[in-house]
């Protein structure tokens, strides 16, 4: 029997996972380059003479019941890094970048923070994409998670700011007596009742998900303690749901604090930006 085309291969996987995927294309090109070793972008390049590989179909059927391909490859883009994530942390998302974005804005015509703080580092995606900006800074990553922190250690050190970016177990900023330039979180802000889709529910952490009956939970622990972890002239910037922009930011408004709104790409309320009233 002739050798199946990969060609073939991508476009019988695309029409399976349309069902699953929102980007069935690219999740099929993404196995793909991970059954073969290589990048996507290498495999667009040598798409008609590469062969399929043997661990593909395995790949596909793991997609197909609904594990994310982040979790299937164990990497992730985020920023300007690649980052290794294990299902014991939350995926990155684009829409996390827009943290970045705006700590980018706060921090313009200036050098910079010196000192980060990121609250519930998870794989360490803020952190880092927040170090790799700024090379003279230095941060602190906080998480209960010690899987977590194990994944953000490997991160810091495959990126090469193992010297830059300490890890420590914490309950949020529970015992921090340094205030800081930047600080950086996404909490858990999804209500406990809320229906996700399989790929999340089934998969990814429930303790970097759901936040309470509100989902408001870790902003109000969040909101007591900002006071004395951030410095004169620096940010907090807190990911949230697209309807929590005023029930999230009254919190800190609530503690003295001044809140403005930062959107998504796709005019989402995706972001909190809380400075010293």
């Amino acid at each position: 029997m002739a050798e199946q085309a990969l060609t073939d291969w991508l476009r019988a996987a695309t029409g399976r996972l349309a069902g699953v995927s929102e980007t069935p294309r690219l999740d099929a090109e993404l196995l793909a380059a991970h059954a073969l070793g290589i990048s996507r972008e290498e495999l667009i390049l040598g798409l008609h003479r590469l062969a399929v590989p043997d661990e593909a179909d395995a790949l596909l059927a793991r997609r197909l019941g609904h594990e994310p391909v982040a979790y299937i490859t164990a990497r992730r883009d985020f920023w300007t890094l690649s980052l290794r994530v294990t299902p014991g942390v939350l995926i990155p998302r684009p829409d996390s970048e827009t943290l970045i974005e705006a700590a980018i804005d706060h921090f313009a015509g200036t050098q910079g923070p010196e000192r980060i703080l990121d609250l519930g580092t998870g794989s360490g995606a803020l952190l880092l994409a927040a170090l790799d900006e700024w090379r003279g800074a230095t941060g602190l990553g906080i998480d209960r998670s010690a899987e977590a922190l194990a994944v953000a250690h490997d991160n810091a050190a495959w990126c090469a700011m193992a010297a830059r970016a300490e890890l420590r177990a914490g309950d949020w900023g529970a015992g921090l007596a340094e205030r800081f330039h930047l600080i950086l979180c996404n909490p858990p802000y999804i209500r406990s009742d809320a229906l996700l889709p399989r790929d999340v529910a089934d998969h990814e952490p429930a303790t970097a998900l759901f936040g309470g009956a509100d989902g408001l939970e870790a902003y109000r622990t969040l909101a007591e303690q900002l006071g004395g972890l951030l410095a004169p002239g620096g940010v907090a910037l807190f990911e949230i749901g697209f309807d929590q922009g005023e029930t999230a930011g009254a919190l800190f408004r609530a503690a003295g604090f001044a809140v403005t709104l930062r959107r998504d790409l796709a005019g989402r309320d995706r972001a909190l930006v809380v400075t010293h009233g």
